[in-house]
């Protein structure tokens, strides 16, 4: 009798453990990427020129619209094929092929960018040569060039900061100016190109993300928050005025006390800025938090929107304490991407130095112990790069591996690239964050 109330005692607790203990589940993966091409022979001569040479393809960004999720490819090397594509959910490949988006001619580079006769010298983007200017003017206004992170917004647009950089750790070319396109997801038409004005970027720029700030009954009058790591700084843009202007501010430097990492057998130092944004609920007063962070930094700082869309308040040398510091995740906190879930009210976040997946409820105060562990694994989520949350309430994971495909060589004879998801609501079961 004892044994068999053990037994139903270690049943029930498994049962639990399981209940609040929700994993992401792995959907995708791959050990190199590939792609949907025309014919065979189009991606033979592709290989045979050097436009595609598989092991420089590397998955960074993510974003779920309907059946569609979008990954992002950076041409960090010569011979990526396609900088943005889609998978579609429908499928029941574990590694499907990536189709470009939206089309093969828009991913497309105007101009011959050749790969290395040498191996490219292992580094990551400070260690990478200052660009050759070699801006054209483009044939077709769709084209992308290179793009990190991407995100859909409520009125089904899809928003791309392009930084018009190919090779970047080779021979790099800046081919046009870091530029945002829009696209109409129901169309796939081009809504909007604006090339950023040269006077908003400074030498050691880098824009390697985009956050929407949009509202269904106004679409016409969306915001986006295109963070500079490389020199500190936001540009805010307006949709409406089709204008941009440049924030400046200490909060978004990074903490030269956490720029030391450790990532699956990696060890590097970074110095990058400000980069995880999130747009959080509207408020009674119609106004909106912005939350961000610097990678190379484990405290968080807020900001409202209604003083990021301000120009002459923003600008004018009375905002400072607008901004607010918000708390600090911890040792080894540091964070490539967050998200907020409005369901929940809770931001998702990247923990790279962990190999791990976390969360905060912001109606709690922001220390350690109010930080929930959404998942960690060493195996799974190597460098989760990105991840963002759908519609539906699922979060949508991407982890890459990428700073031994930067500083070392990945091992193509297993699984590098994951895509992994899960209910939100199951993830946060159990953590301070429910």
């Amino acid at each position: 009798m004892f044994s068999l109330k053990l037994i139903a005692f270690y049943l029930i607790s498994i049962g639990c453990s399981l209940a609040v203990n929700a994993k992401l589940e792995e959907r995708f993966s791959w050990k190199q990427l590939a792609f949907d091409w025309p014919s065979p022979e189009a991606e033979a001569e592709a290989k045979h020129t050097g436009h595609y040479i598989e092991e420089n393809n590397l998955p960074l960004g993510l974003e779920r619209w309907e059946n569609k999720i979008f990954v992002t490819v950076p041409r960090w090397k010569a011979g990526v094929a396609a900088t943005l594509n889609y998978i579609d959910l429908s499928t029941n490949e574990k590694s499907p092929k990536l189709r470009p988006y939206p089309s093969w001619e828009a991913n497309k580079l105007p101009i011959e960018v050749a790969p290395q006769e040498q191996k490219t010298q292992s580094g990551g983007r400070l260690d990478a040569d200052k660009a050759e200017n070699a801006e054209i003017q483009l044939e077709n206004n769709s084209t992308i060039i290179s793009t990190f992170r991407i995100q859909v917004d409520v009125c089904d647009r899809l928003w791309i900061l392009d930084t018009g950089l190919a090779d970047i750790l080779g021979n790099p070319k800046q081919i046009t100016p870091n530029t945002i396109l829009v696209f109409d997801l129901k169309t796939d038409q081009l809504l909007r190109r604006f090339p950023l004005p040269a006077d908003q970027t400074k030498d050691d720029t880098f824009f390697a993300n985009i956050i929407v700030d949009a509202d269904r009954d106004q679409c016409d009058d969306a915001f986006a928050y295109v963070p500079d790591l490389g020199a500190y700084g936001v540009i805010v843009y307006s949709l409406r005025d089709n204008k941009s202007y440049r924030v400046k501010h200490n909060y978004f430097h990074f903490d030269p006390l956490h720029g030391d990492f450790n990532v699956g057998g990696v060890n590097f130092q970074w110095t990058d800025g400000v980069f995880g944004l999130a747009v959080g609920p509207l408020k009674a007063d119609h106004t909106k938090d912005i939350y961000f962070h610097a990678l190379a930094s484990t405290k968080e700082f807020k900001v409202s929107n209604r003083v990021l869309q301000n120009e002459s308040h923003v600008n004018g040398g009375e905002s400072y304490y607008d901004f607010q510091f918000v708390g600090d995740r911890g040792m080894n906190g540091q964070s490539t991407s967050e998200v907020y879930d409005k369901n929940t009210d809770v931001i998702f976040y990247t923990q790279v130095n962990k190999d791990a997946i976390a969360c905060w409820n912001i109606n709690r105060p922001y220390t350690a112990d109010n930080q929930g562990l959404i998942d960690s694994d060493s195996h799974t989520l190597v460098f989760p790069n990105d991840l963002k949350v759908d519609k539906d309430g699922s979060l949508w994971v991407l982890s890459d591996r990428m700073p031994t495909y930067l500083y070392k060589e990945l091992d193509y004879t297993t699984v590098n690239y994951r895509i992994l998801t899960g209910k939100n609501t199951d993830l946060i079961k159990g953590t301070p964050c429910e």
